[in-house]
């Protein structure tokens, strides 16, 4: 402890360095609150460097003695090297990166106002971004975050319940067809087809298939099973070709079927020997149709070596060559079927009956009759056969309905229930008939005998025959009596 006169002294010598060195000299005031009044200290952060002897260092306010030895100067430095370290390291952790300088003068940190609208972390955490996204402020939670859906738990997860996943929904994969798969489900369904004759039902069918590139296949088994069937089968086939493009294939798998099948004509002739015939008006129907490109025969032109193929093509354009107003491509198949319209089906029954009397041929009218394939509108030949009888009275005309009919009838043509019904409704007109024709009961009498002789109708047939007896008038006679 010193003595008042030593203090006194060193207080001078203070006073002294202070006044030869101001710019070093960084100190603060505070103010101390005890018991013993008001007192001001004055703390010195950092103290200017006192030249010792022989231009050696000395901090402020240590007794530096007049001769300096090495062991006291080497003493003296480290002991401020580590008073350096240890006031560098309470500095801010944002200074720590720095290399320390020992030489260098440790400054006041700046004041906090200058960060007031610093949003930088001062923690010296993170990464250097600003708070909140850069969306802080008074009441502000911060910029608006990704919003998450609801995530799907995993069944390992402790939190898992399974009943809370709802139902197990199971998406339904249809594979691919291969060609024995095609054949397996597309050849009954074109089968029944040919039955009730719906394309609306076909298309639906095939839609729940995964055709893939098996799509020409469909027209290609259709095609092939109508050359073995009928005419009718043929109508029906090209109407579904017409019908599928757009909906389930396109034009170029309608082409892709018709190249196939060209190929396979030598195969198919064994079968059906009019197939390239048959295939030439396949091909024109569907141009004609729209379901096959118009430049279709022009790809074959000058590239067909099969004189099968190149036989169908030949048809296909000499029916396309020929104007609309001589010969209609949607009656290329006939006139037959029950998809026909009624009165178009009795027109040709009309025709067929004509023509037999001019010429008297009974296979021609049979030919022509199951063409027509309606075996159950065969009621109708029977009834307008029966009219151009009674009709014309002649009594040729008469002889040849009965053979007409015979024949018909022996042929298995028209059926036991389809002659009866032609003749009753005969019977039921007979009255309107007879307003044109006055002997039509006559001649219809003859020709129900006659029909009753070769076996064509049934006793009881004959015998429900109307007749009409004859009326004797008041003018006759008799009293004014009308006789009965």
């Amino acid at each position: 402890m010193y003595s008042m006169g030593g203090a006194k002294a060193a207080a001078n010598k203070r006073e002294g360095l202070f006044a030869l060195h101001p710019l070093w000299l960084v100190c603060t005031s505070v103010v101390r609150i005890g018991s013993i009044g008001l007192t001001r200290y004055v703390r010195v952060v950092s103290e200017p460097p006192i030249m010792g002897p022989g231009g050696d260092e000395a901090l402020v306010g240590e007794e530096v003695p007049r001769d300096w030895t090495p062991q006291e100067k080497a003493l003296h430095e480290a002991k401020v090297k580590a008073k350096a370290k240890h006031r560098i390291r309470r500095t801010s952790s944002r200074d720590s990166a720095r290399e320390p300088d020992i030489s260098e003068c440790p400054m006041e940190p700046l004041s906090p106002r200058g960060k007031v609208n610093d949003k930088k972390s001062r923690m010296g955490k993170g990464r250097g971004l600003p708070k909140k996204g850069g969306a802080g402020g008074k009441g502000v939670w911060g910029a608006p975050g990704q919003v998450y859906g609801d995530q799907e738990l995993d069944a390992r997860d402790p939190n898992y319940d399974e009943s809370d996943q709802g139902d197990t929904v199971y998406q339904k994969v249809v594979p691919e067809l291969d060609e024995m798969g095609l054949q397996k489900n597309v050849k009954p369904m074109v089968q029944e087809y040919f039955e009730h004759g719906d394309t609306g039902e076909v298309i639906a069918l095939l839609k729940e298939l995964n055709l893939g590139t098996k799509s020409p296949g469909v027209a290609r088994v259709a095609v092939s099973l109508s050359l073995e069937g009928k005419a009718s089968h043929r109508e029906l086939t090209s109407r579904l070709l017409s019908d599928l493009v757009g909906k389930v294939l396109n034009p170029e798998d309608i082409a892709r079927a018709f190249d196939l099948i060209l190929t396979d004509l030598p195969d198919l002739i064994l079968d059906t020997p009019e197939a390239p015939q048959m295939l030439g008006q396949f091909i024109a129907r569907a141009v004609a149709d729209h379901a096959l490109p118009l430049n279709f025969l022009d790809r074959y032109k000058g590239r067909v070596d099969c004189e099968h193929a190149r036989a169908a093509l030949d048809r296909a354009a000499v029916l396309l060559r020929i104007k609309r107003e001589i010969i209609r491509l949607d009656n290329v198949w006939g006139v037959g079927g029950g998809q026909r319209p009624v009165k178009h089906l009795i027109k040709e029954m009309n025709l067929l009956l004509q023509e037999f009397m001019l010429s008297g041929q009974v296979e021609e009218a049979e030919r022509c009759l199951r063409d027509l394939e309606v075996p159950h509108f065969h009621h109708e030949v029977v009834y307008e056969a029966v009219v151009m009888v009674l009709e014309g009275c002649a009594e040729g005309r008469v002889i040849m309905a009965v053979r007409l009919l015979k024949a018909l009838w022996e042929s298995g043509l028209i059926t036991l229930d389809q002659m009866n019904r032609g003749f009753q409704r005969v019977y039921e007109e007979l009255p309107d008939l007879s307003l044109d024709v006055p002997l039509a009961h006559v001649v219809l009498e003859k020709l129900i005998d006659l029909c009753y002789q070769e076996g064509v109708i049934t006793q009881q047939l004959r015998d429900q025959c109307p007749s009409r007896g004859r009326k004797r008038f008041v003018s006759e006679g008799d009293g004014g009596r009308i006789k009965q």
